[in-house]
């Protein structure tokens, strides 16, 4: 008979890849960082970063998923931020990986103190986590067509930065009654989050941007 396979882990160096668009003003600038959704890549994110009202303002930063693979055309190469296989380290590994880019960007750049993270779909977890385990001052949380992760939801007495929570009223992954639920607990938190619904699906729109770039402004 044979015995069943013994599963181990083990901690390996992977480079991460990362874009950074510096302000288009003198002096120093508040930092935008961004996560991108699944099958997305960092250059795919920062052209939504860049479409945002006022975001020039800011130096962007848009980090991509350490996970690679090729689209489904095997024309680009995208990334996922995790899966449900040994999702805990997957977790410490990405919140490691965006403490460590916040760190460079404000090593080669001039930034001020304001420090926003932004997520779409996939994205918005990591922009949830890096917001309250990554250890830097956070001011903000733009979250587009994703839910708090679930690890997070037992955190109340963390501290959670305002939220501008999107939602296409055609999405059907980021439902209403997920974005209700959202909103319920970060009420129950004291949390202040503004929710938005847009025209629109599982997608960036004029409406959402407008919207993330009023929450930006109000920050910076």
């Amino acid at each position: 008979m044979e015995s069943a396979a013994a599963v181990r882990t083990i901690a390996a160096t992977i480079h991460g890849r990362y874009l950074v668009a510096p302000a288009g003003t003198p002096g120093p600038a508040p930092l935008l960082v961004g996560f991108h959704g699944y099958g997305e890549n960092a250059e795919r994110h920062l052209t939504e970063l860049d479409r945002i009202p006022g975001s020039k303002r800011w130096t962007r930063v848009a980090v991509q998923a350490l996970h690679r693979h090729y689209s489904q055309s095997r024309r680009h190469v995208v990334g996922s931020w995790m899966t449900r296989q040994d999702r805990e380290l997957a977790i410490a590994d990405n919140i490691a990986y965006v403490g460590n880019v916040v760190d460079a960007v404000r090593g080669e750049y001039d930034t001020t103190g304001t420090l926003v993270y932004c997520g779409f779909s996939q994205g918005v977890a990591m922009a949830y986590r890096a917001a309250l385990r990554v250890g830097q001052a956070c001011r903000g949380i733009i979250a587009l067509a994703g839910d708090v992760p679930p690890e997070l939801r037992s955190a109340p007495d963390a501290a959670w930065p305002p939220v501008l929570i999107g939602r296409g009223r055609l999405d059907e992954w980021y439902t209403r009654e997920k974005m209700d639920a959202d909103l319920a607990f970060l009420q129950s938190a004291g949390v202040p989050a503004t929710p938005r619904v847009f025209d629109g699906g599982h997608e960036w729109t004029d409406e959402f941007r407008a919207d993330a770039g009023r929450f930006l402004a109000g920050l910076s």
